[in-house]
């Protein structure tokens, strides 16, 4: 999949998925819950059992119908060795500007965590693609507002605290899109394996996304 390709699937309707399953299977059914629910890019953390092998799965069975991305990356090795497996951009925590560099050669999106305007400068400056402003719940839209006015040129994604009613808060505020956990993937979907749920709450982030944005 191309680079501009990715960034156009991340952004619109602008949900990211993440996901914290505890094994393989159940990501792969959360993976079709959230593709019939509208939500097609999706980030699988690396403390998932088996991660890499489970990219491969997913990007084998669904194709281009999901961007399959790999989050909580700490080094540029398990960049590296994610891209290979068909991870299509790749997201970090915290600043770390060896996964930035990693992903520039691989010509992959990166999601750069940080925290401060500071990191966030320093990452976009690096070359990150996106800023992941984390975590977002203490800090909320009215944050990333205050950011934007003096560095308008970072695409930010907030991750953490992100629900359905404050989506069109963090549009107006200026993020490129959201990232969302546990109040869309929760643990209790997983353990109950409640599919139909995931579905209909992946529809509820879609909706409120697209009215934010119109």
């Amino acid at each position: 999949m191309k680079k501009n390709d990715i960034f156009r699937r991340l952004s619109d309707p602008g949900i990211v998925a993440v996901i914290r399953a505890d094994s393989s299977e159940q990501l792969m059914n959360a993976a079709q819950a959230l593709c019939d629910g509208g939500v097609d890019s999706m980030e699988v953390t690396m403390t998932t059992p088996n991660a890499l092998q489970v990219i491969e799965a997913v990007t084998r069975k669904f194709g281009d119908k999901i961007v399959m991305g790999v989050g909580t990356v700490l080094d540029d090795v398990t960049a590296r060795l994610a891209i290979l497996a068909g991870a299509e951009f790749v997201v970090t925590p915290v600043l770390r500007l060896d996964v930035v560099t990693m992903c520039r050669r691989y010509d992959k999106p990166v999601v750069c965590g940080a925290y401060t305007p500071t990191e966030a400068l320093t990452a976009h400056e690096a070359g990150a693609d996106f800023i992941k402003i984390f975590p977002a719940d203490g800090l909320g839209p009215n944050y990333i507002k205050a950011i934007k006015a003096p560095l308008p040129q970072l695409r930010i994604i907030p991750t953490g605290g992100v629900e359905v009613k404050n989506c069109a808060d963090f549009v107006k505020a200026g993020c490129s899109a959201v990232g969302v956990g546990g109040n869309l993937v929760s643990k209790e979907i997983l353990k109950n394996q409640d599919w139909k749920k995931l579905t209909e709450t992946a529809r509820a982030f879609v909706a409120a996304m697209k009215a934010a944005k119109a």
